[in-house]
């Protein structure tokens, strides 16, 4: 995909969590999360709006939504467990 410079992963244990699904869709403004079925879903045309606000990584708990730099070596933005 061309212009896309993030990737995003939510742990495959979280997926599933319906209430994380609509955090997330609810705390991103450019929707790159959807509450899909009760699923975290991500909505992979929209991964180029991202503004690395941090909303998605405040919205979840930590260790679960990483959000990596594909243009800066692979750097993330994560919350790490306490």
């Amino acid at each position: 995909m061309d212009g896309v410079f993030i990737r995003v992963e939510v742990a495959e244990a979280a997926r599933s969590d319906a209430e994380l699904a609509r955090r997330l869709e609810e705390a991103c403004p450019v929707d790159i999360f959807a509450a899909d079925g009760g699923r975290v879903g991500i909505v992979d045309e929209n991964l180029d709006e991202c503004v690395l606000c941090e909303l998605c990584l405040d919205a979840a708990p930590p260790g679960v939504v990483r959000v990596i730099k594909l243009y800066d070596g692979g750097a993330a933005l994560e919350r790490h467990p306490a």
